[in-house]
């Protein structure tokens, strides 16, 4: 399953909002509720955040073994 959740501590971390994030990293609130409910988001997506936090993928995205996703 995929989590945004160190995406949320980071920004708690700097202080910012989710609105915020949107307009520095230029995306849509309809992605930030994508993000908000776990679901899938394109590559390029979380490379804006990335570049716009100045972060590594590690710091927005994580994978969790168990409920929706595959223990290959």
């Amino acid at each position: 399953m995929i989590s945004y959740d160190p995406l949320w501590h980071l920004l708690i971390d700097r202080k910012m909002g989710k609105l915020e994030l949107c307009k520095k990293a230029g995306i849509a609130t309809s992605t930030l509720a994508k993000l908000g409910k776990n679901e899938n988001v394109a590559l390029s997506i979380l490379e804006k955040i990335c570049l716009a936090l100045d972060c590594r993928i590690e710091q927005v995205v994580e994978i969790k073994k168990g409920v929706g996703g595959t223990d290959n």
